[in-house]
């Protein structure tokens, strides 16, 4: 895989394309504190894919897999 680079411009359609074929990941974690004292906490996971993507990924790691029926009682 090779990284391709471009002088041209490009359009939102264009990014959001590229962004829904390949998928973002954005990780966050941070920590606010003063004299010791945590007074804030932050801690998000952000994931953009398109559906098709995502249940690419999600078959490779094994999230697909079927769940049991629950037995009648």
């Amino acid at each position: 895989m090779s990284i391709r680079t471009s002088t041209q411009p490009s359009s939102l359609v264009e990014v959001l394309d590229r962004v829904l074929d390949k998928g973002v990941v954005v990780d966050l974690w941070a920590k606010v504190s003063l004299v010791g004292i945590e007074l804030l906490a932050v801690e998000a996971r952000v994931v953009i894919a398109s559906v098709d993507t995502w249940l690419k990924y999600a078959d490779a790691v094994g999230l697909l897999q079927p769940t049991p029926a629950p037995v009648p009682a």
